[in-house]
Order: C-alpha cells, then sequence, then structure tokens
C-alpha cells in the first residue's frame, strides 16, 4: 500500500507479520503441498479437511492433536504425529529477503514498541520465534492464537490498538498481504505491504524511520 511520509507522520509502535515477511508461512498451501507430498496424502482430501480445523487452530480453540485428527489421522497412519509435527517445522526457514535484519535494526534504535501481528497456531508461531531467535527482539506478540482473532478481521485490528494502548495513527503495520495491510488502514493504522528487505528499508528511510 503506497502512502506518503507526510499521511504517516511520527510513529510509537511498529507490528510486523511474521509468514512472507520474516519467515515462510507457518502452514499456509505451499508448506502444507511439501508436507502433504512428502507423506503421499491425498492432497484434495487433506484440503477439503483443512480450513475449518484449521481457523479454529489459529484462534486457540483447538489444539495441535485434534487439528491433526481432523485432517491427517482420522483413519490409520504409517507415521507418527511426531513424524508429522517435525515435517511442519522443517518448512519453516526465513524467506528471501527476509525482514529478521530490519526488525533487529529497529530493537537497536529503542525507539519504538516493536511486536508482531500475526495469524498462526500456538504450536507453530512459538516454535518459530524460538528456532530463529526473533523473540528477544520483540515487546510483545500479538498473534492469533492469544488473541483467538485472525487477520483481515477488523476486531484484531482493534485489540491490537487497544492492547498497545497508542492512537491508531501513531501504529506502523508491515503485512506481505495486500488485503490485511488494507484492513490495517482502514482501522486506522499506517500499513506498508512487505515486498523484501530492500524495499521495506527504503520506505522506513522515507519516513525516517530507519
Amino acid at each position: 500500500m503506497s502512502n506518503s511520509a507526510a499521511q504517516f507522520g511520527q510513529f510509537d509502535v511498529i507490528l510486523f507479520d511474521v509468514g512472507g515477511v520474516m519467515l515462510t508461512n507457518g502452514w499456509d498451501h505451499k508448506e502444507r503441498k511439501v508436507v502433504i507430498e512428502q507423506f503421499n496424502l491425498d492432497r484434495e482430501a487433506f484440503e477439503a479437511r483443512h480450513e475449518k480445523p484449521n481457523d479454529a487452530w489459529e484462534r486457540d480453540t483447538i489444539t495441535i492433536s485434534e487439528y491433526l485428527k481432523e485432517t491427517v489421522f482420522y483413519e490409520p497412519r504409517a507415521f507418527t504425529e511426531a513424524d508429522f509435527l517435525e515435517a511442519m517445522k522443517a518448512v519453516s526457514v526465513p524467506i528471501p529477503a527476509t525482514a529478521i535484519p530490519v526488525l533487529k535494526d529497529l530493537a537497536a534504535t529503542g525507539k519504538y514498541l516493536i511486536g508482531t501481528l500475526n495469524n498462526e497456531s500456538r504450536y507453530l508461531h512459538e516454535y518459530r520465534m524460538a528456532k530463529y531467535g526473533i523473540t528477544p527482539y520483540l515487546d510483545l506478540q500479538l498473534c492469533s492464537a492469544y488473541l483467538g482473532m485472525r487477520k483481515p478481521d477488523a476486531d484484531i485490528y482493534r485489540r491490537a490498538i487497544d492492547i498497545v494502548g497508542r492512537p491508531a495513527s501513531r501504529i506502523l503495520f508491515i503485512d506481505d498481504r495486500a488485503g490485511n495491510a488494507e484492513a490495517a488502514h482502514a482501522a486506522g493504522m499506517a500499513a506498508i505491504q512487505f515486498t523484501g528487505e530492500e524495499q521495506l528499508r527504503a520506505k522506513l528511510k522515507e519516513l525516517e524511520i530507519l
């Protein structure tokens, strides 16, 4: 989403999406495809079962075991839940042109409250934050599993604004998906649609943030 520096103004809070901005998506269609093929599952059957329990899983109303029982282990398999979980974790890696260096640089300034605003299950979110050493650079984590809401629902942005305790206009949100950035903008936040580290640095330089 293109905005001028004048429109952004000054910020107190910078919130990052995680999947597609720092790391691969936790359990999006590309990641599911890799793991489904690894275990020789019927992709069409898996996807037909995925959407409803995934929504509940990312809102933390069901556990990882309950999600997998609905999507994979509704019949006997030649592999275990632990095998499948390891494969799910293995597809979580930093993306090319990741925003992680930008996150670290922003945290080092000490000028901003830095956090995440991301859709993710508790299981994968906590694994990913620890695995890639992201947590030390964050002041707060507004994950869908913690809030019980998901982007781009308007409620999650309103809740994020309430939690950080700053006017929406003083919050900058960074997300790779246009719909999520637009929903943040509709809630009164400033938003950047992320396409890569250099693009993000250029935007932040324009805004005199970095």
